[in-house]
């Protein structure tokens, strides 16, 4: 699975990406979205789900042209987004509210934490002990 995103997206995405494999054990890549063509994009197929986070800010054109790159190689799109016209078909779009800019690490960042959840579930990890982290690190 990939997480994708341009700018503030791609925190987004690493933050998806290393939750998913924290809690369900899944392998997940976080890319940003320029740095697709330099390698993941040869990989990406109809099985290969991407994760593509849309916010809807100055740079929403050049994602859209991200998406239809992934969309010509038969990848299965899922868009994490705000509400707004419907730019690109995906297979799944979870919208959060628009809010300040400011605010849109948080908000665009709560469906990736209930999708590793709902993931763990489904696969029968204990989501409460993850195997091989610390709930706290300790430095001497």
């Amino acid at each position: 699975m990939y997480f994708i995103g341009r700018a503030a997206g791609y925190a987004i995405a690493m933050e998806g990406a290393l939750k998913l494999k924290e809690v369900s054990y899944q392998h997940a890549e976080a890319y940003p979205d320029s740095e697709l063509k330099h390698g993941p994009l040869a990989l990406i197929d109809p099985d290969s789900p991407t994760v593509v986070i849309l916010p809807r800010d100055e740079l929403l054109t050049k994602n859209l042209s991200t998406i239809e790159e992934i969309r010509a190689r038969r990848g299965p799109v899922y868009l994490v987004t705000q509400p707004g016209p419907r730019e690109v078909a995906a297979q799944g779009v979870l919208e959060v509210p628009a809010s300040e800019p400011e605010l849109d690490p948080i908000l665009l960042n709560i469906p990736l934490q209930l999708l590793a959840y709902r993931v763990a579930l489904a696969r029968g990890t204990d989501i409460d002990q993850p195997r091989n982290l610390a709930k706290s690190v300790t430095v001497e």
